[in-house]
């Protein structure tokens, strides 16, 4: 590990939406110089000694409300098995840049990931690789950002980092309200209360119950997670405390 910089988080669960892996692509579902450039930012965390998980979402290939005239739970299967394509192709980058690393998938595909199994997981962080969770919760009518939340609890990370297509959550959506303000905190109550759309709310509901704290940024710079493994103080964090201020 570093002397000169030390990680604030020992373990956390980064959740990537599936659209970051598509930023700038010219054709196809992938831009692989941007997941490369993803992917080595999480190098630059793995070698301070930080514990990674990851969750990925789908949203470049298929997300299940494109599926409207489908049955529900069909249109979902479409978007855990397109969760596990992108899960590959994280594991492909960050194992070529010499990162150790394990896809584990909710529902088993042995020929191309390991079944997700808990002990498992956790054995695979303590041993210093990353871990790659495809597949959402195996559920359908649940969300990544529920996966994330779910898979932060299971393995005691410390927190969840949200990386998103917008830079932090706002009073309200500032693509309608040019006068919506950027929070620094916020209470997942209040993420709730007023429904700011920019988690899922059956994730912010979990992790409000289960006392998980949320760092939500930017991810078209993806320096912005090393960032915030180090604490620099980007993006809202979403906690339950009230009385919570950034140090």
């Amino acid at each position: 590990m570093s002397e000169l910089v030390k990680p604030r988080y020992k373990r956390v669960l980064l959740k990537l939406s599936g659209e970051v892996l598509a930023k700038g692509a010219t054709s196809g579902i992938l831009n692989y110089d941007f997941v490369r450039e993803i992917c080595l930012n999480i190098k630059r965390c793995v070698d301070l000694g930080v514990q990674m998980g990851i969750v990925v979402g789908a949203g470049n290939i298929w997300r299940g409300r494109q599926g409207v005239k489908m049955d529900r739970t069909r249109a979902d299967h479409m978007g855990m098995l397109a969760t596990a394509i992108n899960t590959l192709a994280l594991q492909d980058a960050l194992e070529q840049l010499g990162v150790e690393s394990r896809a584990m998938t909710a529902i088993e595909m042995k020929e191309l990931a390991e079944p997700y199994i808990r002990n498992r997981a956790v054995h695979h962080l303590e041993l210093g690789r990353t871990v790659i969770f495809g597949c959402g919760i195996g559920n359908p009518f649940f969300s990544t950002d529920t996966a994330a939340v779910l898979r932060a609890a299971e393995i005691n990370a410390d927190i969840v980092l949200m990386a998103k297509n917008i830079d932090g959550v706002y009073t309200s959506d500032p693509k309608k309200n040019p006068d919506a303000v950027k929070l620094n905190e916020v209470e997942y109550i209040r993420i709730l209360s007023d429904g700011l759309s920019v988690i899922d709310s059956t994730a912010a509901s979990f992790a409000m119950e289960n006392n998980i704290p949320m760092l939500l940024f930017g991810i078209d710079d993806p320096a912005n997670i090393y960032r915030a493994i180090i604490g620099e103080h980007i993006g809202t964090i979403i906690t339950n405390s009230k009385d919570h201020k950034r140090t």
